[in-house]
């Protein structure tokens, strides 16, 4: 019993003092809580606790609450959308470039996760047979997360192709230990 307490207060409490938020975080904020309001969604908007993974340029907004599938959406459609305009309202021209993530339930982090285990996964599989595997398009940032998984891998290498929207992800067997 003593354990829950705690934890329903951490759940309903802000995750950080927003007073102490620079303006275009706040404005972040205020936009996406406002949005989720007109949007009858039953989810909460705040800034989480600097867990040292982001960087000073980010601004971080999760949200929670039952509605959270619905704020996701059909392959984070929908969370790709809010996050975008998000991005537009705080960030204006002559502003400092500041990059902003929406997340909902830790959606986005669980994404990652399985997208650069899959990307080492198929790497091996480069390595081994010496074949290229090319992904269907992605977005800069999904992008980003497959380089970013395999810039250490030995034995292969990764590269963008095409145009946007269609951009992909190519590995590909390095040749450099081979000759």
């Amino acid at each position: 019993m003593t354990e829950q307490q705690p934890l329903n207060e951490r759940a309903s409490a802000p995750a950080v003092d927003e007073t102490t938020l620079d303006p275009q975080t706040q404005k972040a904020l205020a936009f996406v809580r406002t949005l989720v309001v007109k949007m009858q969604m039953e989810v909460e908007a705040n800034v989480p606790p600097d867990d040292g993974e982001g960087s000073p340029d980010e601004i971080r907004i999760e949200i929670e609450g039952p509605d959270s599938g619905r704020i996701i959406g059909k392959k984070g459609n929908v969370l790709d959308a809010i996050q975008y305009l998000t991005a537009r309202v705080a960030v204006r021209p002559g502003d400092a470039r500041r990059h902003v993530i929406v997340d909902a339930e830790g959606y986005r982090a669980r994404h990652e996760d399985q997208l650069g285990q899959m990307a080492r996964r198929l790497a091996q599989r480069v390595a081994a047979e010496g074949k290229v595997i090319t992904f269907d398009p992605m977005s800069a940032r999904e992008r980003r997360i497959v380089h970013m998984a395999l810039r250490d891998i030995k034995g292969v290498r990764t590269e963008s192709m095409g145009q946007e929207p269609q951009r992909r992800v190519q590995i590909i067997p390095d040749k450099a230990t081979t000759s």
